[in-house]
């Protein structure tokens, strides 16, 4: 597990420092930072996979950040840097250097060990960006053994894993809290009861073109008649590699998704942040950017209410003003924020504030 990230000389940090849990969660504003956490994150993964001291900018997980002079902080010449610090108190360090006008960096210095969410493994690092595929009739399939199948950064081969890894059997720790005893603990069912918890109640079904190298979906309500992907909606079709990445993703792995509260109604949001605070229970380490503070509450609910996290396995870094060092905000034993700071999810109040101020004008 990560415990530590420090950022140097990359876009928007000069130097920042976040502490990492089992539960991260990055919020706030538009455009302060949030997402450079995870581009760094990502680059470290892309780095890990190559050996020819190259880091491309553009390309590996949808990434488009331009040239070494778009990454590199204007406010100083100094090498980008990245170091992590794992739960052994083991420091690993990368530096990026280059062209401005690159498309690429060089790696002038990375460690001779790589901390094992960067290895090659069983979904040990896995990403899904804000950008998914929405409902589609058919998906890609990747030409890979089973064991290296993942649902890609836009969920893309999510019809496929859960085509070949549907009887997969699952640890008890990543059950859907509505299966029964003698319910089978495998893959495709417990996708289907997280997803009916999250969106609505659904079945799913998968069929294999190998011709085409595609894989089919379709969805029915229980009773009802199966139908594809666009007539079942957003919300099922943008929940689904969420819920496939977690339940397959290595032990001691890390999931790193944006907004996963997309297309969801409230009660799904909520039922979403349970979900991974379920899966960081089960040693996958999560990282979060969401805009929702529904997924925000689930969590909080998963660790006063349920008690399936410790209030020391999940942290909040939040990005207030635009440049700014975020603030690290911690969670109390029932569930409670330590230290609200103003906007940090507090819109409902003040849009309920502002109501009751114009219903008692009218009084």
């Amino acid at each position: 597990m990560i415990n530590e990230l420090q950022i140097y000389g990359f876009k928007m940090f000069t130097e920042v420092v976040f502490k990492m849990a089992p539960l991260t969660i990055l919020a706030g504003l538009n455009g302060a930072g949030k997402t450079s956490v995870i581009h760094a994150l990502l680059l470290i993964r892309e780095i890990a996979r190559r050996n020819d001291k190259i880091a491309r900018l553009n390309g590996p997980y949808g990434l488009d950040l331009g040239t070494f002079g778009d990454i590199q902080n204007w406010k100083t010449q100094d090498p980008v840097r990245f170091v992590l610090t794992d739960k052994t108190s083991y420091i690993y360090s990368w530096e990026l250097g280059g062209n401005p006008t690159s498309l690429y960096a060089d790696i002038q210095k990375h460690p001779q060990e790589l901390p094992p969410v960067f290895k090659a493994g069983e979904r040990m690092f896995q990403y899904l960006c804000a950008e998914r595929f929405g409902p589609r009739n058919i998906l890609g399939s990747a030409a890979l053994p089973s064991e290296q199948l993942e649902v890609g950064f836009r969920g893309e081969y999510s019809a496929q894993v859960l085509y070949d890894l549907g009887s997969l059997s699952i640890d008890a720790s990543r059950r859907c809290p509505d299966a029964g005893e003698a319910d089978a603990a495998l893959v495709k069912f417990e996708t289907e009861r997280w997803l009916s918890r999250i969106a609505r109640p659904v079945q799913i079904d998968t069929e294999s073109i190998p011709i085409k190298t595609v894989t089919a979906l379709r969805f029915r309500v229980p009773g009802g008649e199966w139908v594809r992907p666009p007539n079942m909606g957003f919300g099922v079709t943008y929940a689904l590699p969420v819920i496939l990445a977690g339940l397959t993703a290595g032990k001691d792995g890390i999931l790193i998704v944006e907004n996963p509260e997309a297309h969801l109604h409230p009660a799904g949001q909520s039922q979403m942040g349970y979900f991974l605070a379920s899966i960081a229970s089960a040693g996958v380490q999560v990282v979060v950017e969401t805009h929702s503070d529904h997924v925000l509450n689930g969590i909080r609910r998963a660790i006063g209410e349920h008690r399936i996290l410790s209030e020391n396995q999940a942290v909040i870094h939040f990005f207030d003003v635009d440049g700014a060092p975020p603030q690290t905000l911690s969670f109390t034993e029932t569930g409670g924020i330590a230290s609200w700071p103003r906007g940090f999810f507090d819109q409902y109040q003040l849009d309920v504030t502002a109501l009751t101020r114009v219903r008692r004008r009218k009084e």
